[in-house]
């Protein structure tokens, strides 16, 4: 279900050009789409991505689907700008409430069923689902364009289809918290609280590694079929899948290494992955391109497996929800702001110029990450498992805070 729904909110990405051939705007248009997708994500994160700790984990992520099956209504009524920025916009409020309650849910049927183990298995089921979700989609959706017709339908009819299903899962998934006796009062999300000292380092990781996956996500329709002059909706889907599929690969083979080696790796990877995007988009090349987001996708991808990790480690059993909806909060940030900055700069630059100034600031946050994880050390302590289901009664959240 987490990687039906991730996908769903990708499957716009190779659509945009039909978009802008249907209703003519331009592709800053498009940045502005993508930034209100954006904005529900945020806006959600902020006021609903934390409540699962004691309303449970099944009703909000059946709310989120709920949400993604009126986007997807949306998307098939009309091919139009303005009901492409709606749908977008509630797109973004499911996933905000998705993405930290099912990767809190992943981690306590974990430690249900496997007390006392590694975290390793959970780690990289969590973090694959969502960012190959996220990769699936583009691909889906240009297979499903190109070769059946309807473009701007049949994609989304299938994937409604799929959501209806995910509804089904997630009523057959046992439930892992239970209703306090009394309800705390509702907040909007803290961001620093449930992060805690320590989770800022992880809050750091995904807002960089978020942003270059918002990158190539905004970028690829238009330099691919643009400045490249590849029309094909397979091939722009299948570059944006090879960034995510290279960082969900990554994740899942760099399980075994210590968590130091992993943070390194993906420092590394993401910088050369963002050093070379420099020199495809310069001489205009699309193999250089699709190594440069293969390379950027295993850094972005082990660097925010670390941040989960991390940060799902170090929080309070209590408040793992509100931990991870921070740590969310912070990597969407990451989504929003530098790709729409990106767009925004495109009006008064080059796309080249653009671009180069994005990787610079990038590199800047990764630097910034390499001085925490050297000041932090080891970075994460074991966290027993629970001995009863996370999120279980008020008092216990009030002792931890």
């Amino acid at each position: 279900m987490f990687v039906t729904a991730m996908a769903f909110s990708t499957v716009p990405t190779p659509l945009y050009p039909i978009y802008q051939a249907h209703d003519g705007f331009s592709t800053f248009t498009v940045t502005v789409v993508f930034a209100v997708y954006a904005v529900g994500v945020l806006t959600s994160l902020l006021f609903a991505g934390h409540v699962s700790d004691w309303v449970g984990r099944k009703r909000i992520m059946t709310s989120a689907l709920a949400l993604e099956l009126v986007a997807a209504a949306l998307f098939l009524a009309a091919p139009s700008l303005p009901v492409l920025i709606v749908a977008r916009l509630v797109t973004g409020l499911g996933v905000g409430m998705l993405t930290a309650t099912a990767t809190a849910h992943l981690q306590e049927l974990h430690s249900a069923h496997r007390p006392g183990a590694s975290t390793r298995r959970f780690e990289i089921v969590s973090t694959a689902a969502n960012i190959g979700g996220l990769g699936l989609g583009p691909l889906a959706a240009g297979a499903l364009a190109q070769y059946l017709g309807a473009p701007l339908r049949v994609p989304y009819a299938v994937f409604g289809v799929l959501l209806l299903i995910g509804v089904v899962a997630i009523a057959l998934t046992p439930e892992t918290v239970r209703k306090p006796a009394v309800r705390p009062a509702y907040r909007p999300q803290r961001v620093g609280d449930g992060l805690g000292q320590r989770g800022y380092l992880g809050a750091a990781a995904g807002f960089a590694s978020m942003a270059v996956f918002g990158l190539f996500t905004s970028l690829v329709p238009g330099f691919v079929g643009g400045t490249l002059h590849h029309p094909s909706r397979v091939l722009a889907g299948l570059i944006v899948f090879s960034v995510f599929g290279a960082a969900a690969a990554a994740q899942v083979f760099t399980g075994r290494l210590g968590e130091r080696t992993r943070w390194t790796v993906g420092l590394l990877a993401l910088t050369a992955g963002m050093a070379v995007l420099v020199v495809a988009v310069h001489i205009a090349s699309l193999l250089v391109f699709v190594l440069a987001g293969i390379a950027a996708g295993v850094g972005a991808g082990v660097l925010f497996k670390s941040a989960v990790g991390h940060v799902a480690g170090t929080a309070s059993v209590a408040r793992g929800g509100e931990a991870l909806a921070g740590l969310f909060f912070t990597s969407y940030l990451g989504l929003a702001l530098l790709p729409v900055g990106l767009g925004v700069a495109s009006r008064s630059m080059t796309v080249t110029m653009a671009t180069t100034w994005f990787t610079g600031v990038v590199l800047v946050l990764l630097a910034a990450v390499a001085v925490l994880t050297r000041g932090h050390g080891s970075t994460t302590r074991p966290r027993p498992a629970p001995t009863t289901a996370p999120g279980t009664g008020h008092e216990r959240q009030e002792a931890e805070r």
